[in-house]
């Protein structure tokens, strides 16, 4: 790399370029489009921190990122491949024995790799907006280059614990405030102040600051092991199943309680069992596949969208409220239609309370909440949605009601917009064809609840929709911070279809011996956050269940005539105390050994395995025939549907990434194995028996 003084540019070297200003130089990385720390990365900084100790002239440098970031974490494509010199280390090691001070000039984000650079670095700046972080964890890794070393000598052992095992990116003022930032500095002058900043670093003389020699915040939580007692305890619901949280732990307390080379030792040790385990693996497939889930195969990237300026919600219920929510969040006007004055004020009622609560807990100012509830107008006339871009129904499911609703909407909103279903189940092309005269501005966006919250958003395509309205869709969902997938239009759609696959395997389970309380355990320990049955005791027992028509037809129905209707009245298939602590119940017991006494079953043991095979390789089952359908585009959307909207634990990636996993060999066979068991309308998959034959798999990883 040549060198050129007075700011002119030198030659390049992998992604950086050193330039001379005065006594400083300054080396820029730039490797779109987030600078990650691949091998040109590396060579740049080794290349220009080599450039920067050969010149005598320069007496100080300047780390900065051209682009929309300061350095990203590692390329997380590299990792179980073969290592590329430069190493990480080598880039690192040139950083923190430089002679000359080297000063991190941070925009963006500073994430894993890229903030284990800058705390090498002897100083580090920021803008206002940049915000820093070790998210590594949330790849079922850890961070692998220094950081639970040297994190914790910065901000201390409990706010880098905090940091470190929560993944969290923290805003620059608070970054200033724990010492992660030594100055801010004005946006828009990040060059000209780093560079101010290292004169001044010059001037005053102060010290080559290597974190690693920092031992004083260490020292303060020597011999404390409560500590990280304390951690463990306050987060073991949330890291259950997850090693990466466990091993970031034990790297800090290698931190305090050893030489700064031991705790890399330790690092270097964790990471590499991490990295090549199939938690890990699964977490970062994961990360992929919702990426994919974006891409739409077959429909141009310039596909003209909807400018959604305007959004209409039929329904102001717990869905249409919280679906409103999601854009008034967002900036977006909404108008909510309901069809009487009671349910409308009950509706906006409870969508304000939700932000009170949400403001109470100092998640955004009471300022904000108004804000947004300016944004959201009701009203009892669907006329006031003729002016919409976008407009969703989010009635309850009945074909007849959604039917009448889109023959109104068909005739009141303005040609061009978009009209949607939130639909769960219901027939699409059906609702599209048989109610308006514009089936290709129909599409289903397929909320889930409570909408306010849950990420995930299936977007259904029906047999007419237009690239234009699939394309919108898909891009209102990233807009309003949903994770979208795409459907094609069957019961269920992706995930309620493998869903039901699982409750049936369920609940013929509970009629040859099983419990409910068996068969949610299975699936608790397996990483679900609920079973089945404790599922339908919080929803309630009664949803879509009519006094009327009950028939004492079902363990169900008979658990509802009895008012054990769930969670809401102390019992369900679980007894319940006031604190809403489940136990099992005799009472549930007795009516399922009934209702085998009047089939003629006798009871059986059945053991774990055969409840844990028969729920989850069912569900594979069904997504491979939802592939041979074309229902999915890809393996890998069925594991973000049940990834995002059903608590399936991410370290096992989704239900074909764990057949994958099992075997399909295997899952087949066991298939086969249980065959009547299994239902009489069950049937194998022809593409899982082909797959399972031909030795393949239905994601790569």
């Amino acid at each position: 790399m040549t060198i050129t003084n007075n700011g002119a540019i030198s030659d390049t070297s992998g992604a950086g370029t050193f330039t001379v200003e005065g006594d400083i130089g300054i080396l820029t990385i730039d490797y779109p489009p987030v600078n990650a720390l691949s091998k040109a990365t590396r060579q740049g900084i080794v290349s220009g921190m080599q450039a920067a100790a050969a010149n005598p002239d320069v007496k100080a440098v300047v780390l900065i990122c051209a682009g929309r970031t300061f350095l990203a974490g590692a390329d997380i494509t590299e990792f179980g491949k073969p290592p590329k010199a430069p190493s990480l280390r080598e880039a690192q090691d040139l950083i923190e024995n430089s002679p000359k001070p080297v000063i991190a000039a941070i925009h963006g984000t500073a994430l894993g790799g890229g903030l284990e650079v800058a705390m090498c670095c002897h100083y580090r700046v920021g803008v206002p907006s940049a915000k820093c972080g070790l998210p590594e964890v949330l790849i079922g890794v850890l961070p692998g280059a220094g950081g639970t070393q040297r994190l914790p000598r910065i901000v201390g052992v409990e706010k880098g614990l905090d940091m470190i095992v929560n993944g969290t990116h923290v805003p620059a003022k608070e970054c200033l405030e724990m010492g992660l930032l030594d100055a801010l500095v004005p946006e828009g002058e990040l060059r000209s102040s780093a560079i101010a900043f290292a004169k001044k670093v010059l001037a005053e003389k102060r010290p080559l600051r290597k974190v690693r020699d920092n031992d004083d915040k260490l020292a303060a939580a020597r011999g404390k092991p409560e500590i990280f007692a304390a951690v463990r305890k306050a987060n073991a619901k949330k890291f259950r199943g997850l090693p990466a949280p466990e091993a970031c732990i034990q790297c800090v307390e290698a931190a305090v309680n050893g030489s700064f080379e031991d705790g890399l030792a330790t690092e270097r040790r964790l990471f590499q069992q991490l990295v090549t385990g199939t938690e890990s693996i699964a977490q970062r497939y994961a990360f992929f596949a919702q990426r994919e889930a974006a891409k739409i195969p077959g429909i141009p990237a310039d596909t003209p969208l909807v400018d959604v300026k305007k959004v209409g919600i039929i329904g102001a219920g717990t869905m249409g409220g919280g679906i409103a929510m999601n854009f008034a969040n967002v900036g977006v006007p909404v108008t909510v239609v309901e069809t009487a004055q009671a349910a409308l004020d009950r509706g906006l009622g409870v969508i304000r309370k939700n932000y009170d609560n949400s403001a109470k807990k100092g998640r955004f100012t009471q300022e904000e909440v108004e804000k947004r509830m300016a944004l959201i107008t009701g009203t009892l006339e669907m006329e006031q949605l003729a002016d919409c871009d976008l407009v969703i129904e989010a009635v309850f499911e009945n074909m007849a009601v959604k039917k009448e609703i889109f023959g109104k909407l068909d005739r009141i909103v303005k040609r061009g917009a978009v009209l949607a279903t939130n639909t769960s189940a219901l027939d699409v092309n059906e609702i599209a064809s048989a109610a308006t005269s514009r089936p290709e501005a129909v599409v289903g966006m397929h909320f889930f609840s409570p909408a306010n919250v849950m990420k995930l958003l299936e977007v259904v395509r029906g047999e007419k929709t237009s690239d234009t309205a699939l394309a919108t869709a898909m891009h209102v969902g990233k807009k309003i911070g949903k994770v979208a997938a795409i459907s094609g239009v069957c019961p269920g759609f992706i995930g309620n279809r493998i869903l039901a696959a699982r409750s049936q395997q369920a609940l013929a389970m509970l009629m040859e011996g099983a419990m409910p309380w068996d068969i949610d355990q299975v699936l608790y320990d397996f990483g679900m956050p609920m079973g089945p049955y404790a599922m339908s005791d919080l929803a309630g027992l009664d949803l879509g269940w009519s006094k009327d028509k009950s028939r004492s037809a079902t363990i169900r129905e008979v658990l509802c005539e009895m008012d054990r209707r769930g969670q809401k009245t102390s019992a369900g298939y679980y007894d319940y105390d006031e604190h809403r602590n489940a136990r099992p119940s005799e009472v549930t017991k007795k009516v399922i050994l009934d209702f085998m006494a009047k089939e003629g079953r006798t009871p059986r043991e059945i053991g774990k395995d055969e409840i844990l095979e028969r729920c989850t390789y069912a569900m594979v089952n069904e997504g491979a025939k939802i592939l041979e359908e074309g229902i999915a585009l890809r393996a890998s959307d069925i594991d973000v549907v049940w990834l995002n909207g059903y608590g399936w634990p991410v370290y096992r990636g989704g239900p074909m990434f764990y057949g994958d996993t099992v075997g399909l060999d295997k899952v087949a066979a066991k298939l086969k194995e249980y065959g009547p068991r299994m239902g009489a309308n069950f049937k194998l998959s022809p593409l899982l028996e082909k797959m399972a034959a031909e030795g393949q798999k239905f994601v790569r990883t």
